[in-house]
């Protein structure tokens, strides 16, 4: 009979031990030193990680999988899937642990970067200009979260995002021209996620962004549901949302300084968005989502 496969939050502690952070991280040998480098199968319930392998040596668990690792290489797992590591005393890199809802993407989302952090992966880097920029992003990333200066949030989230998107377009193989029709749409959806960046504060109609994208809103929204497999309207309210749980989860401002920080006229209104959509009114929510991650 196989004994089941334990759940941390990091390797070897119970998931009772509710970190507070939403990204960590520590050099490869720090902990697998400690279990004589050889981390047994295990899994996380809310948290992805990256592994980037600057050298050494080793093989990857993904269950019943077994891949060598080769370096340089970046390894990326998602929330729930059991995974393991032998490596040799050589090895060195580093480990991002980061809470899965703070992602750029949802794993398993319905577009190309979502379906493709839905699945665990070996990427080796190469000696390729993107391999090189890759593995300098996450030293830069590794080197802002132990240094603690200002502005680190929003540098780590850019450096998080590139290496992601970076590591996934380094990993598939090239497209064929029947994807044409796809690679339009990934595009108008590409542009439709830089304009709502740079606009969801203002909280601007489907309309706006099918003007900006020369399109009508009909089919702004036939492409969004294809790509994102939401509306137009739900996937702006979605972009509002993340930020308010991120800031009611990693910030002490009150319920209405952060209404006003997303662009709501009053707190009364942010309120019944956030119970509209969520079921539980923004404070409530707070308590339990700070109970829950231990923060």
């Amino acid at each position: 009979m196989k004994r089941p496969v334990p759940t941390y939050e990091l390797y070897g502690e119970e998931s009772g031990d509710r970190p507070d952070f939403w990204l960590h991280c520590e050099t490869i040998p720090s902990r697998s030193r400690l279990h004589h480098w050889e981390i047994g199968l295990h899994r996380h319930e809310s948290f992805f990680q990256i592994l980037y392998i600057a050298k050494g040596s080793g093989d990857a668990l993904f269950g019943e999988t077994v891949l060598a690792i080769s370096p340089p290489a970046v390894i990326t797992i998602p929330p729930a899937v059991s995974h393991g590591f032998r490596f040799s005393p050589d090895i060195d890199g580093f480990v991002f642990t980061v809470l899965a809802s703070h992602l750029p993407v949802a794993p398993g989302g319905r577009n190309r970067l979502g379906s493709w952090l839905a699945i665990p992966r070996l990427t080796p880097l190469g000696d390729s200009e993107v391999g090189h920029y890759i593995s300098e992003t996450l030293q830069r990333l590794a080197e802002e979260w132990e240094a603690r200066r200002g502005h680190r949030i929003g540098l780590m989230d850019a450096y998080l995002t590139t290496v992601l998107g970076l590591t996934a377009r380094l990993a598939e193989p090239p497209r064929g021209s029947d994807a044409a029709g796809d690679s339009e749409n990934e595009r108008r959806m590409e542009r439709f996620d830089a304009l709502l960046r740079q606009h969801y504060l203002t909280h601007r109609p489907a309309a706006f962004y099918a003007r900006e994208l020369g399109l009508s809103q009909t089919h702004l929204n036939r492409v969004v549901r294809v790509m994102a497999g939401k509306s137009v309207h739900e996937v702006i309210a979605e972009r509002l949302l993340d930020a308010a749980r991120r800031q009611l989860v990693f910030t002490r401002a009150s319920v209405q300084e952060i209404s006003f920080r997303l662009g709501f006229s009053d707190a009364a209104y942010f309120s019944r968005f956030f119970v509209r959509h969520v079921g539980r009114t923004p404070r409530t929510w707070r308590i339990a989502e700070r109970q829950r991650l231990g923060v």
